[in-house]
This record gives C-alpha cells, structure tokens and sequence, in this order.
C-alpha cells in the first residue's frame, strides 16, 4: 500500500507544495509513496475528511482558511502550534494525528537565509490570520520583543494578544489606514491574501528587510516597490521552501532533500 500525503486548502489549486514534495520523494528514492496533491478542503469539511482517511496517510499539510481550525481535529499538538494557536501540518502519530506548525521555522530560516536578520529590535506584521501567528512566533525564536500589528480588522489584536502573552512578546495594534509606518521597523512581514496591498505605495527605507507570504503571483505589487527602494526582500518562495522540507521530514521520517526540491520550486516558477 502506496504511503499518501497532500496539501489541503481552498482555494488550493495555485499551490506548489505537491512540486516540492513529488521532487522530495523522486530525490530520496521514496517510491512507496504515491504522488502527493492538493486537495480543495474548507473549515467545515475538514473534521470529516481528516476522520475518512485510512492508514495509508502519513500526513497532510495545511494552507488558508484551515490552519486555526487544524488544531480542533489534531489528537496532539506541538509546543509551538499551541503557543502560536494554528498548525500548518498535520502528521500521523500512533494512530492518529500530531498537529504542528513548521511556518514558524521556516520564517526564521527564510529570514536568516534570505535576509540576513539576526535579532531585529522591532518588527511590523501585517494581517491577522492563521500566518500572522506564526510570524509572532518567529519574531520571538528571533529573540524580538516588540511586534507592531497592522490589521484590516479592529478585533485581530484582541485574537492574538494570547499568542503574544504566551510568547513574551509586546504587541501593539497600529491601524490600516496608516500601514506607511510599517516601514519604521527593521523588518515587515505581510501575511495578508495577493492583492490586498497591490495599490499600497509605501515610503521604504533601504535598512528595512521586507517579507512577502505570497508567491503566486511572483514578485507582488508590494516586493517590487521594496525592492526598487533598496530593501532586501524574503519571498514568499524561500518560506514554502523552508517550512516543506519540515513537513517532509515529519510526513516520512527521511532528511528532506532541500536542494532538489528548490531547483525543482524555481523550474515550476519559470514555467508559469
């Protein structure tokens, strides 16, 4: 019986996690396993397609809107899945299924890679979703203290001010209409959904290290404007990467193979 994992989420058919992954398993000479997809699930299906899947799934990762609601169906859960409230993977452990979160690591791998951050004494996080949390939590493995939260949503500080207090970190809620002083802090974050800050021109300064989520498509409005102003920009790209090799690990139990799933990530991006 042929060992399954995918990536679930909805919308989900943009995703190039199954790229990443079918050039892990082909890289690792793991033929056991069949080709790793994606899958359109929502929130309120997810409960019942994770309790349908036979022995054969060893794990699935998770994209928007399921990584909150991940942990409600998880029968364990990592130390940083809970401190940060949302998982990004789900992996089967003894029968049923061990909830983690390999964004948070692969924030901070991104950043340290791509960016050169070693401990930026403020951050600004934009958005206030599932990825928001794990950017909290990267900014505390990071050793920052202050985080600055620019949300379309008054509520959104209220719902993580928990991650913050549980992580030690100082969290303050500045409001969108003036996200232009985002670019006051060393390092930007944006989790929001493509397009949201397509129309947004904002004053960068060179010193400040820019981080996109996004990556479909790639560079974004928001990358580009950065980057012509001098920033050093982390892609969306380099956090699928880093948080996939995670996954792979927990999914197989096997050293994930980083530099053919990379080449295999920037072959995909050349061809769309």
């Amino acid at each position: 019986m042929l060992k399954r994992a995918a990536v679930l989420g909805k919308p989900v058919g943009h995703s190039l996690s199954p790229v990443l992954h079918n050039a892990g398993y082909a890289a690792a000479g793991l033929f056991d396993w069949a080709p790793y997809e994606a899958i359109e699930v929502d929130e309120p299906a997810l409960a019942g397609f994770v309790e349908g899947l036979g022995p054969e799934w060893a794990g699935l990762s998770l994209t928007m809107p399921l990584k909150e609601v991940a942990l409600t169906v998880a029968t364990s859960v990592s130390d940083i899945a809970t401190a940060v409230g949302a998982a990004n993977t789900l992996a089967r452990r003894d029968g049923g299924w061990f909830a983690d979160n390999t964004d948070v690591p692969g924030m901070v791998e991104a950043l340290r890679t791509h960016g050169g951050v070693e401990k930026p004494s403020s951050i600004a996080v934009l958005g206030g979703g599932g990825t928001a949390r794990a950017a909290l939590g990267a900014a505390s493995l990071l050793g920052t203290r202050k985080v600055v939260l620019f949300a379309r949503r008054p509520e959104a500080a209220a719902e993580l001010n928990p991650v913050a207090e549980a992580l030690g970190l100082s969290l303050s809620l500045q409001t969108w209409p003036g996200l232009a002083r985002c670019t006051m802090h060393d390092v930007v974050i944006s989790t929001v959904p493509k397009g949201v800050l397509d129309t947004a021109p904002l004053p960068w300064r060179p010193s400040t290290v820019v981080f996109d989520v996004v990556y479909d498509p790639w560079p974004t409005p928001f990358a580009a404007g950065a980057q012509d102003a001098g920033c050093r920009i982390v892609s969306g790209l380099d956090l699928l990467h880093a948080q996939a090799l995670g996954q792979f690990e927990l999914f197989t139990g096997v050293k994930a193979p980083a530099a053919e799933m990379r080449a295999a990530l920037d072959a995909a991006v050349a061809t769309r």
